[in-house]
């Protein structure tokens, strides 16, 4: 039986003309994040099972790839439960490897750490169009800086580095976990229910008011509260300044500096910002991960009707792992879905350096192809990009495909 030659279900395999635009939007998001001060670290690809579980991760703990154990660990004859099989998972994200990393290192780290993460996670979900289950992420974190001034550099770095590969008219949705908190406390919700209330919230953008009430009721909520929290989302809509509205409702409900908070962010990020973008308030932005305590946000593109990633604020995590909380804020660009978008729209890389191809006929003495081999080099010394292949029999065929590639001036070489 012949070998499968097709990748694993939910993977793929990247032909050239796509990692060219790959390599290309990975090249400006490392460029710009460095402008703003972020540092480049790498993490492993497993983590400890425990490590990745603990509900916080919402959803996406139902959804890793777990790792059995090996050699004479596993024993799977003498198995009675999961953890006598599995001792790590594939990540499923950047953040909690990024806060064990942290932890571990912290005393060689500067304080605040501002780090950039680039790699590929896993998630064991349904594949469908621009969701894999492995795909890219790019994160950037600020762990150890307490105040706003971590959110605001997050959303002007990422809009920032979103708007120099092309993107216009983008929103970036931001809201408050304590605002969703507070927002169901004074409704009369149970502490315990918030989760699950949250969870159909996040359905707004695609049920509606209507077919959040009808969820929040089918699940066996009092018809009282379903309908007081409902007025809040409503009195938000009419409202010109929805903020202000739910701040002043909710009352003893709502601590003090969340508006003041909010505020700074939006009016900060607002006159220093350099793309075309919307800030917008958002108290139905849920984001699914629970680790989440504070401040989240979510880049929207209202006209193609997806989102290309979020984060927020996650002053908790850290402590698992140490004992000592820690506050640390992060943004994720949805890296999968931005060249999704860019190949939809028929995205061309901006001029590169020339691009020469030199054609070795095959033969040559070890001094001839040096001396090609050293020719090559001065190019390239000078900027240019310079590829060197043997020369194949169909000479014609072979330039026509380097054309079609860039190579807008080919040379050939003898023996």
């Amino acid at each position: 039986m012949a070998l499968s030659k097709k990748p694993v279900n939910g993977m793929k395999d990247i032909l050239p003309e796509e990692m060219k635009i790959r390599d290309y939007v990975q090249q400006v998001i490392r460029e710009t994040y460095r402008s703003f001060g972020f540092t480049p670290v790498e993490t492993p690809c497993m983590e400890q099972i425990a490590n990745l579980g603990g509900r916080q991760g919402g959803e996406n703990e139902k959804l890793i790839f777990k790792v059995m154990k090996r050699g004479e660990k596993l024993k799977v004859a003498e198995a009675q439960t999961e953890e006598e099989l599995v001792d790590y998972g594939m990540r499923y994200d950047l953040t909690v490897p990024l806060v064990r990393f942290y932890a571990n290192n912290a005393n060689q780290l500067p304080a605040p750490f501002k780090a950039l993460q680039m790699g590929s996670v896993w998630r064991a979900e349904r594949p469908q169009k621009g969701r894999y289950r492995q795909f890219m992420q790019c994160d950037i974190d600020i762990i150890g800086e307490p105040s706003s001034l971590a959110e605001i550099e997050l959303i002007l770095a990422t809009t920032t580095t979103i708007g120099r590969l092309g993107f216009r008219g983008f929103e970036i949705r931001i809201n408050e976990r304590r605002i969703l908190r507070a927002m169901a406390a004074y409704s009369g919700f149970e502490e315990a229910a918030y989760d699950a209330v949250f969870i159909i919230l996040d359905k707004m953008d695609k049920i509606g008011l209507s077919g959040v009430a009808e969820e929040l009721l089918k699940e066996g909520y009092a018809g009282e509260a379903v309908e007081r929290y409902l007025d809040l989302f409503r009195g938000v809509q009419s409202s010109e300044d929805g903020l202000m509205y739910l701040a002043k409702t909710l009352g003893d409900y709502l601590e003090p500096d969340v508006q003041e908070s909010l505020r700074e962010i939006i009016q900060s990020v607002e006159a220093a910002k350099t793309a075309d973008f919307r800030l917008v308030f958002d108290p139905t932005l849920v984001r699914g991960m629970s680790y989440y305590t504070g401040t989240i946000f979510e880049i929207a593109m209202p006209e193609l009707g997806v989102a290309c990633g979020g984060g927020g604020r996650y002053d908790k995590m850290v402590g698992r792992f140490t004992g000592k909380d820690v506050p640390a804020c992060g943004f994720s660009i949805g890296f999968e879905r931005i060249i999704l978008l860019l190949l939809e729209n028929g995205f061309q890389i901006p001029a590169q350096p020339p691009k020469l191809a030199y054609l070795v006929e095959k033969g040559c003495s070890p001094e001839r192809l040096t001396e090609i081999i050293t020719e090559a080099q001065r190019e390239r010394a000078a900027g240019k990009q310079v590829l060197v292949v043997r020369m194949n029999k169909n000479k014609k065929f072979q330039k026509e495909k380097l054309t079609a590639e860039g190579y807008r001036e080919i040379q050939e070489f003898f023996a």
